[in-house]
């Protein structure tokens, strides 16, 4: 009877790890093939190419790719290789952070470009060029990457060295579960939430006290304050990425047999959805980018068709 009991039981986990890394996988590949297109439409039409805003624009895009495909990776990893070596878990984790922290920081700089192409339009061409911009992308990663360094570090510390001899099960939860790393966390999160912040707010008053001089071009300033109010709601999409720690501490206790009905749900919605509602938005949005996009598959659909008909 026991024996049948936890033969049941350890069915029921298996199915329940099976259905959850299903439907994060498909979502993840759903997700990277929406954005997927978006970058097959930039690297197809070189007018992208020498626009700083369209630029980053994709570094966005690419770089939420990337953060969709190493966050479903852990996920799935955390119940099909419960053992991965400490040094390789590390550096996923590392990796995955650093995508994270790109997204606000690429944020901030679109809307000091918009704001400087409002505000400051007859100096655009020569602060914006492509040689800075990827030099702005370049400063991005590096800056992003301190955190996840930070966060090795302690583990040096703190930790003995034989723990990198050793398998463990790879979470940021499981691997970073010192004091130390919690508030440097809570230091990190919020000095990159507030810089953000403080540069969306900063740029948006300016671009709005540029609208309402009597020699600006309304309609310009107009769709960049719409841009930047934008990039906010971004942010505050992206943000909800600190809350799904919260959200499942709180669902453990609380729904201890119905957990896994929270933290699927919590899961997507803080981490999935909103890498796909920001380059989505903002895609669909820009009416040159949509277009491109628009001509480029419907050429597409027409040389499929020309080819089936000789056929």
């Amino acid at each position: 009877m026991n024996s049948t009991i936890l033969q049941y039981s350890a069915q029921d986990r298996y199915m329940e790890a099976f259905v959850r890394n299903f439907i994060f996988v498909l979502f993840g590949i759903m997700i990277n093939s929406i954005n997927g297109v978006f970058v097959f439409t930039f690297f197809r039409s070189s007018i992208f190419y020498n626009d700083p805003r369209y630029i980053l624009y994709i570094h966005l895009v690419i770089n939420d790719m990337l953060m969709v495909f190493f966050s479903v990776t852990l996920s799935v990893m955390a119940y099909a290789w419960p053992k991965v070596p400490f040094p390789f878990c590390v550096i996923l984790l590392i990796i995955t952070a650093t995508t994270y922290n790109n997204t606000p920081l690429t944020l901030a700089g679109m809307a000091i470009e918009r704001y400087i192409a409002i505000c400051k339009p007859l100096h655009h061409h020569q602060i914006c060029t492509v040689r800075r911009t990827y030099i702005l992308i370049s400063l991005i990663w590096s800056v992003s990457v301190l955190p996840g360094l930070a966060d090795l570090i302690v583990i040096v510390i703190v930790r003995p060295l034989s723990v990198f001899t050793t398998g463990t099960l790879c979470s940021s939860t499981n691997v970073y579960n010192t004091p130390y790393h919690e508030e440097l966390s809570k230091v990190m999160n919020g000095l990159y939430s507030s810089v953000v912040w403080l540069i969306l707010v900063f740029t948006y008053c300016q671009v709005l006290v540029a609208a309402r001089r009597a020699n600006a071009d309304k309609s310009s300033a107009k769709k960049a304050q719409s841009t930047i109010l934008l990039h906010g709601a971004q942010l505050l999409l992206c943000m909800l990425s600190y809350i799904t720690a919260v959200i499942d501490k709180i669902s453990a206790q609380l729904l201890l047999d119905d957990r896994k009905k929270v933290t699927i749900p919590n899961y997507f919605i803080t981490n999935l959805l909103p890498r796909l509602l920001t380059p989505l938005i903002y895609g669909v949005r820009d009416k040159l980018f949509c277009n491109h996009m628009k001509r480029l598959f419907a050429c597409k659909l027409h040389i499929v068709k020309v080819e089936s008909t000789k056929l």
